[in-house]
């Protein structure tokens, strides 16, 4: 890496940002700080239904409090404005039509429980794969139609910076668009990052089955996908992966709770094998002694009541 390099911060505005997504974004943040590299920080609202209003707000104030900067992005402006994905919904548009121009995207009718009904087994996070139906015509006539991407075989495999060599064994064809008009998350990123010139995505090991997806759209565009660096999960005290689904604890809670941002980047980078247990120390002083080599590759379990504790001496 090099001072070229272009790292991104990606929340989704629904709701307060988790101690697990601090981690992660962390680790985004300290891979762009420690080769002088810089960050784009982005706000992924495409799923207009889950958004929660204030979210996005709330989100950068929290980044600011632990002390995560970026480079370009609200507030601080750039070349690739504007930062929403809500309003760069005609970069999504132009993108279908181009892989749609080299026949790789048809219309599906299909719906969920038909595909459930019919598709094997759940495939991790990816759930059901699709099994083909539309491909050569829609199955229903009437219907409203998604748009799926014609996804080669086998997919692509990839070397990830922290987890190693992936390939998915498996590979189906995903939708782009769906038949609600909504854009899917695998195109939006995929057109984002390249038009916002990310060099490396960081972010959490629940993704790495989508890669896969992602880098066949990027060959299909004709480019070069990024680096990517996968950072495993973060557990709470029940052994569930933290998430706003289950109220896990945020760093707007930790900041109520009377825990300083030193306090709270200290329990992360503790987790992260960066710092000794109840060190405190800043994001900033974090930079001259990180090395992913240091970094977990398995998920790490947080007691959150720990940090309370620690937040009340």
């Amino acid at each position: 890496m090099s001072a070229s390099y272009r790292g991104r911060l990606a929340p989704s505005p629904t709701g307060y940002m988790h101690l697990g997504v601090a981690r992660t974004s962390l680790v985004a943040w300290l891979r762009a700080r420690a080769v002088g590299g810089a960050l784009v920080l982005r706000i992924e609202d495409i799923d207009a239904p889950r958004v929660v209003p204030g979210a996005a707000h709330a989100i950068l104030g929290e980044l600011r409090w632990l002390g995560l900067d970026w480079d370009e992005g609200p507030d601080v402006g750039g070349p690739h404005a504007p930062y929403t994905q809500l309003a760069r919904l005609t970069l999504y548009t132009q993108a279908i039509e181009q892989l749609r121009a080299t026949g790789l995207v048809y219309a599906c009718t299909c719906s969920r429980k038909e595909i459930a009904q019919i598709a094997s087994a759940p495939h991790g996070d990816l759930g059901p794969l699709y099994p083909g139906t539309c491909r050569n015509a829609p199955s229903h006539s009437g219907r409203p139609a998604a748009l799926r991407f014609r996804m080669p075989e086998p997919a692509p495999s990839f070397v990830d910076g922290l987890q190693g060599s992936y390939a998915a064994g498996v590979a189906d064809d995903f939708v782009l668009r769906r038949s609600d008009g909504v854009y899917a998350y695998q195109l939006a990123v995929v057109v984002d990052d390249l038009a916002m010139g990310i060099t490396e995505v960081v972010r959490g090991d629940d993704l790495l089955s989508s890669t896969p997806r992602q880098i066949a759209l990027y060959r299909a565009f004709g480019a070069r996908e990024p680096a990517f660096f996968h950072v495993p999960l973060v557990l709470d005290a029940d052994g569930r992966r933290m998430s706003k689904r289950f109220g896990s604890m945020s760093v707007t809670q930790c900041r109520q709770a009377g825990a300083t941002p030193e306090q709270v980047i200290g329990v992360l980078a503790h987790t992260l094998g960066l710092a000794a247990p109840h060190e405190t120390l800043t994001a900033a002083q974090l930079v001259t002694r990180f090395d992913p080599s240091k970094l977990p590759t398995s998920a790490t379990q947080l007691d959150t009541a720990q940090l309370f504790l620690q937040a009340q001496t």
